[in-house]
């Protein structure tokens, strides 16, 4: 019987991402080859980038250059109050993520790579790319990078889509049938986190980001849990970088966060360090 894909899982968390190439790096030097990724949010776009066949030292600049040219700083939305689509333009991300991959369509991968969003109707996780529909990698990203009140809603094949976070920051249920290990980034909300200084956000957007980051933290706990919990799930390393508080928009600071990922992957990987 044929061996099963290595799967990398690299969940949402913002800026943060950065620490995905940090881990990956550190996985590639001990052997360990992602044979198909899944991802959501702006780890999605880290994902697609090393499926793409880009190094790590490589998708490092090209996520800095994203954020200096205005992923990170992108101008408010004009005023509205309540009635504001969203808070950002979309129309900056959307350059820095085109900008940001040598690839335009799932097609032109190396390794096969799945990308989770969420209906907003009717709550469903939406698949793309490997097990999922074939659409535009930017039209996936956007969609899984959509955090609502930050960024509006994509709208693809007649459904409003957002972060594939909503439903699992850390998208463990979306891994394929089949695989032989599975390797988990887990870089988003978790109870865990460390307090860096007051929140950068106004009060309504603090309230927003404390709750919708207690909910994402507690879903992940109970993916882990559920993974460990059934039988016949294959072997899984989790990694957990160190991880701050408010700082979706920090890519100012992503080769600080590439080293934290290698960092705790290489610390995950020692013996005896653990795993499921």
């Amino acid at each position: 019987m044929s061996r099963g894909p290595v799967v990398a899982v690299l969940s949402g968390g913002g800026a943060k991402a950065a620490a995905h190439i940090g881990a990956v790096r550190a996985l590639l030097e001990a052997g360990i080859v992602p044979e198909h990724y899944v991802a959501t949010s702006l780890g999605a776009a880290v994902a697609a980038g090393f499926a793409a066949g880009l190094a790590p030292d490589a998708l490092l600049e090209r996520l800095v250059q994203a954020g200096a040219a205005g992923v990170a700083r992108a101008r408010l939305a004009p005023l509205g109050g309540l009635w504001l689509g969203s808070l950002m333009r979309a129309a900056p991300l959307r350059r820095a993520m085109e900008q940001f991959l040598p690839v335009r369509r799932f097609g032109e991968l190396q390794v096969p790579l799945t990308v989770t969003a969420t209906d907003l109707d009717t709550g469903e996780r939406v698949l793309f790319g490997a097990g999922g529909e074939d659409v535009p990698i930017a039209d996936a990203l956007m969609a899984a990078c959509a955090l609502p009140l930050f960024y509006p809603a994509v709208t693809l094949q007649g459904r409003r889509l957002a972060d594939g976070g909503l439903r699992g920051v850390l998208p463990l249920d979306a891994v394929p049938a089949g695989a032989s290990r599975v390797v988990a980034v887990d870089i988003g909300p978790g109870f865990d986190e460390l307090a860096e200084g007051p929140s950068p956000y106004p009060s309504l957007l603090r309230a927003h980001s404390d709750a919708t980051g207690i909910l994402m933290a507690d879903n992940t706990a109970l993916a882990l849990a559920l993974w460990r919990a059934t039988a016949g799930r294959p072997p899984l390393l989790v990694i957990r970088p160190r991880v701050e508080r408010n700082a979706t928009f920090r890519l100012d600071r992503a080769r600080d966060y590439a080293e934290d990922g290698y960092r705790a992957a290489r610390a995950a990987l020692m013996p005896g360090a653990g795993g499921t």
